[in-house]
């Protein structure tokens, strides 16, 4: 189909698309707007990657805000780092009129602020807190689109995703719900689900070819195999990017663990570095160098140092800018082969020609051992084969240590469906979210209109145990209303004070019992208490105790016990081994908010720098609840709260507090400021400049928009020299993206 043939979209989209060098629409879009994606339908398209399902969504949300004129379409994404990429995608849109926004944060937020955008780009967890908050403009949607539908399937973030899609179309009956997918083994009952039309493909703009390595040859599905010879230091991988390397690509390495990549990394520095350009070199020095500044850690070194040789690795542990470095990098062409565990095959746009499944088992705490990874998520890493408009073809390759491996991987993976996607709503504690949050957003008033409200959603749709829901939704009701979250009269439910409180703050309402049971009895709390008070809610995914831990934590446990909230349990109960791991945990955020070198606490914790940032966020964002429960039940210790939460924030001890608050200051300079005498916002607004530009290392520019951020009356630095008398210590400056802990990285 022809671009020019599309119904429905503005005039000026055939106009951009060809500007794109689209000038027809790929099998699987054109068999979108067959089906009347433009025109209003629903529609399920579970397509392989790089198929084209964005411009499917795209056809619909242009055409929904075309049609009306004051339409608004909403894009759900499973994460913050792919809703960053979708936005800049979208972003392209405004210089024809439309307006774009990203949310991602603040889950106490109607985010009224989003009412005037045309297109917004959210996660399914933020968008599910507007819907808790009432946000009003949600009934204006015309069209919502959830990429990734699959993650339905997700135990963690499947049901929110469920449940906010059935609340969507219970608010607005004529929303138009486009789904996209990979190719998955049950998109039919998804369709089903959600009243769609499906498009279901297997078609690709660049050819995958799946096999698996085994000693010096490649076994490709199609019976063929070429010659991949192992010589003389190498691994399997190594050789395999060796060859990619020889014919210009570029490798994607997917294994099971954070220092599994990091090794590989290491490991595969010396197979890339002698194909990188000397240009090249240059440029990924320079990379290196910016990683460097994102944080001064032992992961960031290593990084860079992999970097430098044309190799990287990627792992939730980095910081942000560490991903967005690496990224980028490897788009480019520069890093040559990345070592990644599976979470960037989850949606960022990172294809290569070749995709490498070195480890197809992962350790499972629940299963207690390694367990083999599911189709589904092989096939999602295999998908990042192939890059259109780059690659001739795409290879996806898992490594065999035997003939029998060999056997079982092509039986496993290569010619394996992938499985059916199974909704996980039933268990209790997605459900006691999720009641919760239903009856106190109005969806349901009694028993009965829950257990309607939750035939609307994929579980009902997949399961005739009407009766095992039932029961479990009687057992969360039970609980909630025993806890004071809902109140019963008759065979009317409705949310308490304290119920809408909690489901406002997007708390687990157990998190929320622990708390006030935590602060009941609470005095002038120390920063301590309140951090090992909310890392032991289940909103907080506390540290493991590794060997050796469990006698450290004890004796701290012991030693600063009239500080802990809440009863301590018995050394020979079931729980005080996560009661320790919520301790260590808390001496973690202590630290930060001691001001401890953020590589000594990296060291310390065997943690990478976004992981501070996750534990520092999850804080944050439970303080500020606790916050709000304690002035709910009128304890009277905001202030203390208040101050372990700044504290944490910003990363420094309490005199630092009002200093750190202003923006571009950070952890390292307030200290530095505070040792010069300026120890409040106050003094910075009124300060001598010559001391100020002493204290920030002779750095006018940075010294110039700190004044200004803290309403200096004059914060030109102009004909200002250092004064003299004021010493700072000898540490190298890092940069405020590097000190502010809001620039650590995310999850």
């Amino acid at each position: 189909m022809d671009v020019a043939d599309i119904p429905g979209v503005p005039d000026w989209f055939q106009g951009y698309l060809e500007s794109e060098g689209i000038d027809s629409l790929y099998p699987p879009q054109a068999e979108a707007v067959d089906r009347g994606v433009t025109e209003g339908a629903n529609l399920v398209a579970a397509i392989p990657t790089a198929s084209g399902k964005t411009l499917v969504s795209t056809l619909a949300m242009l055409s929904s805000i075309a049609d009306d004129g004051g339409g608004k379409a909403l894009y759900i994404v499973p994460l913050r780092a792919l809703a960053t990429e979708k936005h800049e995608e979208f972003a392209a849109f405004e210089e024809y009129g439309l307006d774009v926004g990203v949310s991602t944060g603040n889950y106490e937020s109607d985010g009224g602020w989003l009412a005037g955008k045309d297109i917004i780009v959210a996660t399914s967890e933020k968008v599910d807190s507007l819907v808790r908050n009432d946000a009003p403009w949600l009934e204006d949607l015309s069209c919502v689109v959830a990429d990734e539908v699959h993650l339905v399937d997700d135990s963690h973030r499947g049901p929110t995703l469920e449940v906010t899609l059935a609340k969507l179309q219970s608010l607005n009956p004529d929303l138009q719900t486009v789904a996209l997918s990979a190719t998955i083994g049950n998109a039919d009952e998804l369709a089903a689900w959600l009243d769609a039309d499906l498009v279901d493909s297997t078609w690709r703009p660049i050819e995958l070819q799946k096999g698996v390595h085994f000693g010096d040859a490649l076994h490709l599905e199609d019976g063929s195999q070429s010659r991949v010879p192992v010589r003389g230091n190498e691994d399997q991988p190594a050789a395999i990017i060796r060859d990619t390397l020889e014919e210009d690509g570029s490798t994607l390495v997917f294994v099971n663990s954070r220092r599994n990549a990091e090794s590989a990394a290491r490991r595969l520095g010396s197979t890339t570095e002698p194909f990188c350009s000397p240009e090249e070199s240059d440029q990924l020095a320079e990379i290196a160098e910016e990683i460097r500044e994102v944080s001064d850690t032992e992961t960031s070194d290593d990084l860079a140092a992999a970097v430098e040789q044309g190799a990287a690795f990627h792992h939730a542990g980095l910081a942000r800018d560490h991903r967005s470095l690496v990224e980028e990098a490897f788009r480019n062409r520069l890093v040559k082969v990345v070592c990644a565990t599976p979470t960037l095959a989850a949606g960022v746009n990172t294809p290569s020609r070749r995709v490498v499944v070195r480890d197809w088992r992962r350790y499972d705490g629940t299963a207690g051992g390694m367990q083999p990874l599911s189709v589904l998520e092989v096939h999602q890493m295999m998908g990042r084969a192939g890059r259109p408009g780059r690659d001739p073809y795409g290879e996806a390759v898992l490594v065999a240590k035997s003939h029998d491996e060999l056997d079982e991987l092509f039986e496993r993976y290569v010619w394996a469906d992938p499985e059916p996607v199974e909704s996980k709503l039933a268990a209790e504690p997605a459900l006691r979210t999720h009641i919760l949050a239903t009856v106190a957003s109005g969806f349901a008033n009694s028993r009965s209109g829950l257990l309607d409200f939750l035939e609307s959603t994929l579980y009902a749709q997949q399961t005739a145990e009407r009766g095992r829901l039932e029961t479990v939704v009687d057992d969360v009701i039970d609980y909630l209303d025993v806890n004071g979250f809902l109140d019963r009269e008759g065979s009317e439910i409705t949310a308490s004070n304290l119920g809408h409180t909690v489901s406002r703050l997007y708390l687990d309402p157990m998190s929320a019992a622990e708390i006030l049971h935590g602060l009941e009895d609470a005095e002038e709390p120390t920063a301590l208490g309140l951090y090992h008070l909310v890392s032991r809610t289940p909103d907080m995914y506390e540290l493991y105790l590794r060997s050796g831990d469990e006698e450290e934590y004890t004796m701290l446990a012991y030693e600063r016990e009239e500080e802990l909230l809440g009863s301590t349990p018995s050394e020979f109960e079931e729980g005080f081994e996560d009661w320790l791991s919520a301790l260590k945990t808390a001496r973690l955020l202590e630290d930060w908010a001691s001001e401890e070198e953020e590589d000594e606490i990296t060291e310390r914790y065997g943690i990478g720098p976004g992981d501070i940032r996750s534990k520092v966020d999850t804080a944050q964002w439970l303080l500020g609840a606790a916050e709000s429960l304690a002035t709910e039940r009128d304890l009277g210790l905001g202030p203390d709260i208040r101050e372990a939460r700044t504290r944490v924030e910003h990363g420094v001890r309490a005199e630092l507090v009002d200093l750190a608050g202003v923006r571009g200051v950070g952890r390292k300079r307030a200290r530095r400021l505070f040792d010069a005498g300026i120890e409040t916002r106050a003094d910075l607004r009124e300060a001598d400049k010559s001391r100020v530009l002493a204290a920030l290392r002779g750095r006018e520019k940075t010294a110039e928009n700190i004044l200004e951020n803290a309403g200096h009356r004059d914060p030109s630095m102009e004909s200002v020299e250092p004064d003299a008398d004021v010493t700072v210590d000898d540490e190298a400056d890092e940069p405020a993206t590097a000190n502010d802990q809001s620039n650590l990285g995310d999850f």
